[in-house]
């Protein structure tokens, strides 16, 4: 009987890949679980493990080859690989006899799924060294995603016998970090074991900075010689440093290509000045979440018809009114009264009027949203994240404020998860906090608009026939032209003035 081998579920965007390499020939025995090809997609690469054990019996799609989710790989013929399967085990036994007796006292604590379609992970500073000793629930190590950073905490109380994955490490879910000894001995164990995992640990790193010894993928390769692209001029993502689609494609965007052929004759022209202003640099590798930012940012830049009108709100009646009743609104919410509340029900009231704002393209398709998630902006010390208030428009103020600040509290903390930061419908940045006094926000993709809230300052103000001083604040609307029409962003930016400078419209639902 032949199991069948087939191109596994590979997140929610991809829909096909390459086949970069088989790990086994055809008569070869395989084991369960044993990895048998890579695939390679535009975002990471995947290794298909073996569904059953036996012998390889055919393969079906070579290398370089582009395969669809759910494509015939191969099959294996059960029943063939008993006897590898058996004296593999004796070889393993004998290679570590003394590991073997400690390794079943030692706890595992190994790198913890953060989501469907987060395939890996790299590893922050840690909290611990080897040697320190630790109580259950003590955070061991943050590990930063493309999304959020995740905290691991000590599964077990116990000393720390092995660290394996180095500050700056990539790692997938379900690879070995450290090690606990939950008896608090294996002191003489640790440097043993922990040494020998620092030079290993180092080349990876070594190969994605200096170029990696892992070859391009397939795919990769004949891009790169299409666009006359070396090694040496990109960072790869995949496995060991391997370049991908992905980064082939990314680094065109970029400008590589042009580039090309410009460092050997700017390096000679500088000379010696180069050589001192380099001593005087600091190359910092950008975050996994910095990379992403960067990355979906200059897509919608890219993709959408971009365009901010503008416009400015007496802030007066809502200071007046949260002046007037900061103190109760506190006492009986346990959450202070600020702008955002606000400002997210002013949006959520003119989301309803004009509903293009709340939109999306998908494809030749516009999908209107019939409820409001509205997403707010957070900078963090890691980099601007924007956690999701659900189902704003069905909350009050009270509610909306204490969303706001639980999910601020949360991203400060590093402790957002994926539910917290997906299907926003439209977003609020409030760059005024740190002093912005204008600015034109980016689209939050595949949202069709963006508010940007700005520094209240006070300025002379024609009112009634007189100037008065009054505290204004500049609004911006970025939205998508392709989904809003000009009339209808004004209209928009125009409701949300008029809810900002009239609050009891906002009781009223006017």
């Amino acid at each position: 009987m032949a199991t069948e081998i087939r191109v596994p579920t590979l997140g929610e965007s991809v829909s096909e890949a390459t086949i970069a390499q088989w790990f086994k020939k055809p008569g070869e025995a395989v084991q369960q679980d044993e990895p048998l090809v890579e695939l390679e997609t535009d975002k990471v690469t995947v290794e298909v493990p073996a569904p059953a054990a036996g012998t390889l019996e055919s393969i079906l799609v070579k290398e370089g080859d582009t395969v669809e989710v759910g494509a015939l790989l191969g099959q294996i013929a059960e029943g063939a690989a008993a006897a590898p399967k058996a004296e593999a085990a004796p070889a393993k036994a004998e290679s570590k006899p003394a590991a073997k007796s400690q390794k079943a006292e030692l706890v595992d604590v190994v790198t913890p799924s953060a989501g469907e379609s987060v395939t890996e992970a790299e590893v922050g500073e840690w909290s611990v060294k080897v040697g320190d000793m630790v109580k259950a629930d003590d955070t061991l190590v943050e590990l930063e995603t493309d999304k959020a950073a995740q905290e691991v905490p000590a599964p077990v109380a116990g000393k720390v016998v092995r660290i394996a994955a180095e500050t700056g490490s990539t790692v997938e879910p379900g690879v070995l970090l450290c090690q606990i000894d939950p008896s608090g001995e294996g002191a003489a164990a640790a440097p043993a074991e922990s040494k020998p995992a620092q030079p290993a640990q180092a080349q990876p790193a070594q190969a994605v900075s200096a170029g990696s010894s892992m070859p391009p993928a397939p795919s990769a390769a004949k891009m790169m010689a299409e666009n006359s692209l070396s090694s040496g001029q990109l960072a790869g993502s995949g496995k060991r440093g391997q370049v991908l689609k992905g980064d082939v494609i990314g680094a065109i965007a970029s400008g590589a290509t042009a580039s090309a052929s410009a460092p050997a004759p700017a390096q000679v022209s500088r000379g010696p000045v180069a050589a001192q202003d380099e001593a005087r640099e600091e190359r910092v590798r950008m975050t996994k979440l910095r990379q992403t930012i960067a990355r979906r940012l200059k897509d919608a830049q890219n993709t959408a018809a971009m365009l901010t009108t503008y416009n400015e709100v007496d802030m007066g009646p809502v200071m007046e009114l949260r002046k007037q009743y900061k103190d109760l609104f506190e006492k009986k919410h346990g959450v202070k009264l600020g702008f955002m509340g606000f400002f997210t029900k002013a949006v959520t009231h003119a989301l309803k009027d004009i509903p293009a704002v709340n939109a999306e393209i998908d494809g030749t398709d516009i999908i209107y949203k019939n409820f409001c998630h509205i997403g707010v902006a957070v900078g963090t010390d890691k980099g601007l994240v924007v956690p999701v208030v659900r189902d704003a428009d069905q909350m009050s103020i009270a509610e909306i404020e204490q969303e706001i600040g639980n999910l601020g509290r949360k991203a400060r903390d590093g402790k957002l998860g994926m539910a917290d930061m997906t299907g926003g419908t439209f977003t609020i940045s409030n760059g005024g906090v740190y002093g912005s006094l204008m600015s034109s926000p980016i689209l939050n993709a595949p949202q069709s608009g963006i508010l940007g809230m700005h520094k209240i300052q006070e300025r002379p103000m024609a009112v009634n026939g007189q100037v008065v001083i009054r505290p204004m604040m500049y609004l911006a609307l970025s939205y998508d032209h392709r989904v809003v029409d000009g009339k209808e962003a004004v209209t928009f930016l125009v409701r949300v003035k008029e809810s900002l400078e009239d609050p009891q419209r906002l009781v009223l639902d006017l």
